[in-house]
């Protein structure tokens, strides 16, 4: 998702009719928007997309039955290497994170507050001190190997509906400050991976991205990190500028749209190259969608998909710093399953060499259920059919990471909360034995509903989904 999410909520920018979301859905549509229904003016609380770009959220009723696709991004990485932080909170040693798993701490464990976490100075602050040790120790030097890597990167979450909003930076759809202890308090209930879905677009000005944004979400990167956390951040939905959404004709890569995105990427580029590589860099969230027709959710048009998803990788390569080397995570065609598991998809070619790149895709089936929250929807789920559409879906996108040799980041998968608790409890731990049972990492969307926002501590509906993979 990339639209305003108050608990659930999705994007807002899908706003087409419910017929061709249907149709989308049936086809095994998934992801931040793959569903769309007739939007209002405003935004929807976890259905119902706001033709304007209001939230989304797992709550609320939708604006005129419209359909809201639950998302929002995670940035997954990790601090790799030789050395971890210093026992005085200073730059990793050769590469970060230390060979035998997690960083090297202080007295009290953790990189020192005021230190580096990962080779980066905290924006503000510092990292926290909280016992980091041991955790997420596969990166190994260098990055490692991105399959290696699945393990340590465990269970994720979004901050959603935050720094990815189009209104006021972080608190415009209703959410808190991000607080170190929300995220200290998420690596103590066991989350392994936060994904910061981040609007750079939205406050830029003249395509310079505003040093202030870059640094708060750096100081939210080191809190991730400090924690003993990987962190994914990306370039999220923006008001549709990527996907040319309000182009003429739209759904068409430009010139004018890979200029801006090489720009932006070189900017985060050198603000995260100090970063280490427990930090994982997004290409974009559920963007990529052009299409040989102009249709929002007509023909999909792949090979500008795969231009713009070795752009990415080329650019970031040439920030220099951790960037030459850390795990990166491109884009499926709008991290919808059937669209992306296709012979035209192609993998980047990377400077830095195999095993260094993930593959993005999400999780909303059957959208009727998941996202819609109108009398069309679906209130229950678990049926054998329910089941076999889950397991074809995954199968499929387990064998695409097996023979592109790619591994996967569920980056977004949630359910409204205004499915009875049981069912919601059922859908979530299905889709997460679903993946982490393929070798693929679950990161939850979730903007306050299933995650605390004061202490990180989860939801009734969501603690037997996390304990079901634990």
């Amino acid at each position: 998702m990339s639209r305003a999410r108050p608990g659930m909520a999705l994007d807002s920018r899908w706003k087409f009719s419910s017929a061709i979301a249907l149709s989308l859905a049936l086809a095994g549509c998934a992801g931040d928007g793959s569903i769309v229904g007739t939007a209002g003016s405003g935004g929807s609380s976890m259905g119902g997309s706001s033709a304007t770009g209001g939230r989304k959220g797992t709550g609320g009723a939708t604006a005129s039955g419209g359909v809201s696709a639950t998302g929002g991004r995670v940035e997954t990485g990790g601090v790799t290497g030789t050395g971890g932080v210093t026992a005085t909170g200073g730059a990793p040693a050769a590469g970060g994170a230390s060979a035998t798993g997690g960083r090297s701490a202080t007295s009290s464990g953790g990189a020192s507050a005021g230190g580096a976490a990962g080779g980066a100075g905290a924006a503000s602050g510092g990292t926290s001190g909280m016992g980091a040790a041991g955790r997420g120790g596969a990166a190994g030097a260098n990055g490692g190997d991105a399959f290696a890597l699945v393990k340590a990167l465990g269970f994720g979450t979004n901050i959603g509906n935050t720094f990815d909003n189009t209104t006021t930076w972080e608190t415009g759809w209703g959410q808190p400050l991000v607080t170190q202890a929300y995220i200290n308090g998420m690596a103590s209930h066991g989350i392994d991976t936060v994904r910061v879905p981040v609007a750079w677009d939205t406050y830029s000005v003249s395509g310079k991205i505003d040093s202030a944004k870059l640094d708060r979400v750096k100081q939210v990167v080191n809190w991730v990190v400090g924690a003993g956390m990987y962190a994914i951040v990306n370039i999220h939905w923006d008001n549709g500028w990527i996907d040319n959404e309000k182009g003429n004709p739209p759904y068409k890569l430009t010139d004018a749209i890979k200029t801006k995105f090489a720009s932006y990427w070189t900017q985060l580029g050198a603000g995260f190259s100090d970063v280490g590589h427990h930090l994982i860099l997004e290409g974009m969230n559920e963007e990529g969608r052009w299409t040989t027709d102009g249709m929002p959710y007509g023909n999909p048009d792949i090979p500008p998909l795969n231009e713009m998803n070795q752009l990415f990788v080329t650019t970031v390569r040439g920030t220099g710093g951790y960037n030459a080397t850390r795990t990166l995570l491109i884009a499926g065609f709008n991290t919808d399953i059937d669209k992306t598991c296709v012979s035209a998809f192609t993998v980047p070619t990377d400077p830095a060499g195999a095993g260094k790149l993930f593959l993005s895709l999400h999780y909303y089936t059957p959208y009727q259920f998941a996202i819609l929250e109108d009398s069309t929807a679906f209130t229950t789920w678990g049926t054998a059919a329910d089941e076999q559409q889950l397991t074809s879906l995954f199968d499929k996108a387990a064998a695409f990471s097996t023979e592109r040799q790619i591994p996967i980041i569920l980056g977004e998968f949630a359910v409204t909360t205004k499915r009875a608790m049981d069912v919601r409890t059922a859908w979530m731990t299905a889709v997460a034995k679903a993946a982490v049972s393929r070798g693929i990492v679950p990161v939850l969307w979730d903007t306050g509903s299933e995650i605390s926002r004061s202490d990180g501590s989860f939801s009734a509906a969501f603690q037997p989904a996390f304990n079901s993979i634990k």
